[in-house]
């Protein structure tokens, strides 16, 4: 694809007047402007704090490295579940895996991001706040023209409508990741990806946690995996309290006391501290967005169209400023497409049909495509099956059964649909089902392909053949 803009040869691609606006320097703003040089044209990439944006600095990397060194204490301590072995871990110094995770943080932030610019002639790098005005778009003292835009400011942790939050200290996922010290106890609100993946790390970490949501952990995704993953974590000491409704939250001697409604019945909720995680919001404010004709949605995120355009012309958004499939590699892939689209016309449309998810608890949940809810409403008539983890070879010599999978498809055409996995190692497993309903394949084409024997993967070709047999009557690596 050929850009369609074209340059003074002789002026300096930094200085020269930028073809595109990139407002917002993470993951989804850096793929803006990467893709708009690799077009030919010149970018200003307008950053506003810590370059590199949520990912990197505070959310996917610091998470998931830690979450991994609280399974390295978990796995540690459950390795008596093979005959002969006993073991134990734990903490030695804190301050030591926290500086650590830093320097990882630093070190990420600093090859794929700020060590990146010096690579990119015709991308010039600009700290500041950026605003829309009549003018152009004005950051750090300089004026951009505003012709052709694309917003990538991401979103920031929400704070829940419960009276007296605004009176209490409160943990954010971001401020979680930076403890000095660990509470005895936390109570974490919300029972989303961030909800359950922190909330099992910090029990691990020997915090006495307590989760509590107003329907159920993951409510988006199937009711049995996320029954199942609620038993799971009960089994490891957290207390869930589901279908609460929030009261009222203040302070008390032993830090803060959360009064809720469950069941009809009142409770008060204790712990040294609280951490919201009830979400997020996108960083819309105080831009300039509504004079500039930007509509946003109820939720305060920029409302786009299927080409990620917003209604102002020539203006784009991607990432989680938009509000939807919050996950970086989604913000990478919608940021590319809306520079294409910005320089080159509306050629691509957003397409998320077979996007993955996965949610870093101990067993992983990861899906692709939809519910079996969401297939129904959709006007689907559909089948499933559930394959539970105690079929699997790889789970019985793992001598760890914990989770399950189940299939949707289209009833006749045994088209996947959906693919659902929780499973210890269910977020590699899943690329697989991704393929298969990107490429349109059925079920049985899933059954009559070879997968490996002994690996979790091996169950997405198991719980396919149970769509026609049932497979507790077949021999090992039978199809």
């Amino acid at each position: 694809m050929d850009a369609v803009t074209t340059h003074d040869c002789c002026a300096s691609s930094r200085t020269a007047t930028p073809d595109l606006v990139v407002i917002g320097a993470g993951s989804a703003g850096f793929s803006a402007a990467i893709r708009a040089s690799e077009l030919g044209a010149n970018v200003a990439l307008i950053g506003h704090g810590t370059i590199g944006g949520t990912c990197v600095n505070i959310g996917c990397v610091p998470s998931k490295t830690l979450i991994r060194a609280a399974e390295a204490l978990h796995h540690a301590k459950s390795s008596s579940r093979f005959a002969g072995i006993a073991g134990a871990a734990r903490i030695n110094d804190w301050s030591a895996l926290m500086a650590q995770k830093d320097q990882l943080v630093a070190d990420l932030r600093g090859a794929k991001y700020q060590a990146l610019l010096p690579e990119y002639e015709t991308i010039r790098y600009v700290q500041g706040r950026a605003r829309f005005t009549d003018a152009g778009i004005e950051a750090a003292g300089a004026l951009f023209p505003a012709d052709r835009v694309v917003i990538a400011t991401g979103a920031s942790a929400a704070v829940p409508a419960i009276p007296g939050m605004d009176e209490v200290p409160h943990l954010t996922s971001t401020t979680a990741l930076a403890l000095d010290r660990l509470p005895k106890s936390l109570l974490i609100i919300g029972g989303g990806v961030i909800g359950c993946e922190l909330g099992q790390m910090f029990a691990r970490f020997g915090v006495a946690v307590t989760i509590v949501c107003r329907t159920r952990l993951l409510p988006a995704g199937e009711p049995e995996i996320s029954e199942s993953l609620a038993g799971y974590m009960r089994d490891e000491g957290i207390t869930i309290r589901d279908g609460a409704q929030y009261e009222r939250i203040r302070r008390s001697e032993a830090g803060i006391e959360l009064d809720v409604v469950i069941e009809d019945r009142a409770e008060t909720i204790e712990a040294e501290r609280v951490l919201n995680a009830t979400g997020r919001t996108a960083n819309t404010s105080d831009m300039g967005f509504e004079a500039a004709g930007i509509a946003l949605d109820r939720n305060g995120a920029i409302a786009t169209d299927e080409h990620l355009a917003t209604r102002r012309p020539g203006t784009y958004a991607a990432g989680d400023v938009t509000g939807r499939d919050q996950y970086v590699y989604m913000a990478a892939y919608g940021a590319k497409l809306a520079a294409e689209n910005a320089l080159n016309g509306n050629a691509r449309c957003y397409d998320s049909r077979a996007m993955p998810e996965v949610v870093f608890t101990d067993p992983q949940y990861a899906s692709v495509g939809l519910t079996e809810a969401e297939a129904r409403c959709n006007g689907h008539e559909v089948c499933t099956v559930r394959l539970d983890l105690a079929a699997l070879p790889r789970a019985l010599a793992a001598r760890d059964t914990r989770g399950l999978i189940k299939l949707v498809a289209e009833a006749g055409s045994l088209r996947l649909l959906g693919a659902h996995i929780l499973a210890p190692e269910s977020a590699d497993s899943i690329q697989t089902a991704v393929l298969a309903i990107k490429h349109d394949l059925t079920v049985t084409d899933l059954a009559d392909t070879l997968f490996p024997y002994l690996t979790t993967v091996e169950g997405l070709k198991l719980a396919s053949l149970g769509f026609q047999k049932d497979v507790a009557k077949l021999s090992c690596c039978a199809g």
